[in-house]
């Protein structure tokens, strides 16, 4: 990693502790798929096992800390970080380094170990930050947005994999398995989460499942959720609907909310934008034909799968050139019987919304070739 990008990353974290009047930041990461990244963001170090935290002081060094029964699990010599530390409880050596001091921890709310926290509470004034954290590094960098490029290349060419390979009579794993296999040749590990929601007579039920044994029928609609990050370690989400039959009436609604959605996102998606008048934009062609939107509207993406700022209502977050977003409004139908879901990862530029990948928006038949 350049030196000039890791300055970059902790003078942003930086900048935002000394606003929000800390002393210090606790990173934290598991091997939770997509929560891993914070950790990478801020060591170079992927965890493979277990968990591990980053302590980034307002003034001094930074320090890695693992737990010692992950003391050779993952490649510790890959992080920058000169203080390694292996202990039997984690928190308790950030409690007795941060004693007394105003702590921001980014993953209190999903990511910290419980015991950990036991140990630092009441030992420091923690302040939950995962919101400030995640705005502090939403500006992606030219590197950043190399791997983020890279990234979005091999999640479409898995999507066409996984068409190439999609037929009637094939169970849902034997067609994804070929996209799993690429996706590791290309460096992403185990950085997948793959998905699909499956449903009959040209619709898909709403709930994402992992792939099974499922043998797909000619009137079926399949949506293939694919989220991978390349060996960059920045994730992205790109996909589309597969119908080789005919879609329902109300799944052809659904594909002209998308339709509008994906024009209106190119000017929503601009800087000095809010997040809500983003939400507003891309959302009105699903709530005009009496859509429910089920999953978020959209977020921020970067080396954690799900970052802030969210794409919703009320967010009034400014949205600024360089940030990078997964789009992928789930429209529900009333009665929550049928759904179309799928996924884009946008840029923000000053002339509007940029989709990374060359899909068209469309239901695919399965009879497409690649371009």
């Amino acid at each position: 990693m350049p030196k000039a990008e890791i300055e970059r990353r902790y003078g942003l974290v930086r900048e935002a502790m000394a606003r929000d009047g800390l002393d210090a930041v606790i990173v934290s990461g598991n091997e939770y798929t997509g929560f891993e990244g914070a950790v990478t963001y801020m060591s170079g170090f992927v965890i493979v096992h277990r968990y591990a935290y980053v302590l980034l002081p307002l003034e001094g060094d930074p320090a890695i800390v693992f737990p010692r029964e992950a003391t050779y699990v993952g490649e510790h010599g890959t992080t920058w970080i000169d203080e390694q530390v292996f202990v039997d409880k984690p928190g308790e050596w950030l409690a007795d380094t941060v004693r007394g001091k105003r702590v921001g921890v980014y993953g209190l709310d999903y990511v910290m170990n419980v015991r950990d926290y036991r140990a630092l509470d009441g030992a420091a004034e923690i302040v939950a930050w995962d919101v400030e954290f995640d705005h502090a590094r939403a500006v992606k960098s030219a590197l950043e947005l190399d791997s983020v490029r890279d990234s979005v290349r091999i999640n479409a060419e898995g999507f066409w994999i996984f068409l190439e390979h999609f037929a009637p009579g094939k169970t849902e794993r034997e067609i994804l398995a070929h996209c799993e296999e690429y996706f590791v040749e290309q460096g992403c590990g185990r950085l997948t989460m793959d998905m699909v929601l499956t449903g009959r007579n040209g619709g898909a039920l709403p709930e994402f499942k992992i792939a099974g044994d499922y043998r797909i029928k000619a009137t079926d609609m399949v949506l293939p959720s694919l989220e991978i990050a390349g060996a960059g370690g920045h994730w992205v989400e790109v996909s589309r609907a597969i119908c080789p039959g005919e879609p329902s009436a109300e799944t052809k609604q659904m594909l002209e909310g998308y339709e509008e959605y994906y024009d209106a996102a190119r000017g929503a998606l601009r800087d000095g934008a809010t997040a809500h008048d983003v939400h507003r934009a891309v959302s009105k062609g699903f709530v005009d034909r009496g859509f429910k939107l089920g999953h978020v509207t959209g977020h921020s993406i970067g080396m954690t799968m799900i970052e802030w700022p969210k794409i919703g209502e009320g967010d009034e977050t400014e949205l600024r050139s360089g940030m990078v977003f997964s789009m992928h409004p789930h429209a529900i139908s009333q009665d929550g019987q049928a759904c179309l879901y799928m996924q884009d990862t946008w840029l923000v530029t000053a002339d509007g919304g940029v989709p990374l990948a060359d899909l068209p928006m469309k239901i695919f038949d399965g009879t497409e070739a690649r371009p």
